[in-house]
């Protein structure tokens, strides 16, 4: 249900943003409205989870590992200066570890959509900001706790996101892009039907690659 009703919040941020972008597309920057990157990508995790009174487990004893993953993304300039970003990859599969103990690993799929504002959107070096909304989808759930039983995560998350980068002409259409988002991602974690702890993972993602002005 959770997954559900993600999908169709982003899909309303299209669907509204649509009736904006006709007028405003001649405004568009001379080199095209399209830009493509692909970013290789450093997610690190800001970890934070709830105690388990029931089993005597601290705050900030589950904890999710770092990963290095591509990224693909794609822009569409509705002004020079005013962009929509849609940030894509592949599920990504992560460790979890309790109190130092690997319990089993999940993958989570992170699609970022995010409106952008450039500075200077003619420049040789091209800065940008951004703020939007991260659905992530959990899959592939393989938790266990010995002694205890096996642990679910929740099936979706959805938070704010934010980000700041930097697309530097290196030729004509072509750029060299880094940019850093964070992330709000967090979940409930189960024990069969009761929710025994919260997972933060809010990440920090940093990116490099190259950028194409079609």
């Amino acid at each position: 249900m959770r997954t559900y009703r993600s999908s169709l919040i982003l899909g309303a941020l299209l669907a509204c943003s649509a009736p904006f972008v006709s007028p405003l597309a001649a405004q568009a920057a001379p080199e095209g409205r399209w830009l493509v990157r692909v970013r290789a990508l450093s997610l690190t995790a800001n970890n934070g989870s709830d105690e388990i009174v029931s089993l005597g487990v601290p705050d900030n004893a589950i904890t999710v590992s770092d990963k290095v993953f591509p990224e693909f993304d794609i822009s569409y300039f509705i002004t020079k200066h005013i962009a929509a970003e849609l940030v894509l990859t592949y599920p990504q599969q992560h460790d979890v570890k309790l109190s130092g103990t690997k319990i089993g690993t999940f993958k989570h799929l992170p699609p970022t959509l995010l409106a952008q504002y450039h500075f200077l959107p003619e420049g040789t070096v091209r800065p940008y900001a951004g703020v939007g909304v991260n659905v992530t989808f959990i899959s592939d759930v393989k938790l266990a706790v010995p002694g205890v039983g096996k642990l679910d995560l929740e099936s979706s998350s959805m938070g704010m996101a934010g980000q700041l980068g930097a697309d530097i002409k290196v030729a004509p259409r072509v750029f060299l892009n880094v940019d850093v988002k964070k992330a709000l991602i967090s979940s409930d974690v189960t024990l069969g039907a009761s929710t025994i702890s919260a997972v933060r993972i809010h990440p920090w993602l940093a990116s490099v690659g190259l950028g194409f002005r079609l």
